[in-house]
């Protein structure tokens, strides 16, 4: 790979991974419509670490306080709302891990081909995307993470295995859910957030098995180049995120969706 394929394939992931614009779309598409090779299994894995350790570095405070918190209660010093957030990030983790470990064969060959998932990744783009608009203007409310019951946090746990339709988002599901359920933005997002770190940490390790085979050849400076500037987009993405959904909201990433749902339509409809 390039200098200028690292690069912009890692800012790229940044950007995106915690965008409600799906990241997975963008980086199946770059490589389709400017004629690169496909990044391969190993530079995948270097972007969503990076994206890993920005979410880690930014939430540090929460995830201290979750991890304490947890320990108190394994001693049976109660159950915190801290606690309580640590068990729903969990719990929630489930429905998405059993169904990738379920169709991880299908997601990765037939919906990543370009005839079949560039179609199902419009599909996705439009149709979720209206479901984001329809949730921010007329179920958003101002719940928080720690007002959360068990069925909030399977609803969006159920909501988050969509995300292996491409197109879909992950964190745009999630949101979305959360905005149903009459969260508000910003506690959607950091529910969000928080509930991307075992999803990308398990998908790494997933990946980490195909990778290690006999012969496989890896890059390690593109790989440590590629974490490097996703891990500082994505930094900067949450940043920026939550404070521009605090004034404007979604609908300007429901925009986009659509846009790029069309676009996509345009090009690839039989």
């Amino acid at each position: 790979m390039s200098l200028i394929e690292i690069v912009v394939l890692a800012l790229l992931q940044g950007f995106t991974e915690f965008l409600p614009v799906s990241s997975s779309a963008h980086l199946i598409l770059l490589p389709i419509f400017v004629g690169w090779k496909d990044q391969g299994l190993a530079f995948d894995l270097a972007l969503h670490l990076g994206s890993l350790i920005a979410v880690l570095v930014y939430f540090r405070t929460d995830l201290w306080n979750i991890a304490r918190d947890l320990a108190a209660s394994f001693a049976g010093r109660g159950v915190s709302a801290n606690a309580r957030l640590g068990w729903s990030v969990a719990l929630g983790t489930i429905p998405v891990g059993l169904a990738g470990l379920a169709f991880k064969p299908v997601v990765e060959t037939t919906l990543r081909t370009p005839e079949v998932g560039a179609l199902v990744m419009a599909f996705g783009l439009i149709f979720f995307g209206l479901l984001l608009g329809l949730a921010d203007w007329r179920f958003r409310g101002e719940r928080t993470v720690e007002q959360m019951g068990w069925k909030d946090v399977a609803v969006i746990g159920f909501a988050q295995a969509l995300a292996l339709i491409p197109g879909t988002s992950r964190s745009g599901i999630t949101m979305t859910a959360g905005l149903f359920l009459g969260m508000s933005r910003e506690a959607a997002s950091r529910f969000s957030f928080l509930l991307s770190i075992p999803v990308t940490a398990l998908a790494i390790l997933l990946k980490l098995l195909d990778l290690f085979e006999p012969g496989a050849v890896v890059d390690w400076q593109a790989l440590g180049l590629g974490t490097v500037c996703s891990a500082i987009a994505a930094y900067l993405c949450i940043h920026y995120f939550l404070a521009f959904i605090r004034r404007i909201g979604m609908q300007p990433f429901v925009i986009y969706r659509l846009l790029l749902g069309g676009l996509l339509l345009w090009l690839f409809w039989p």
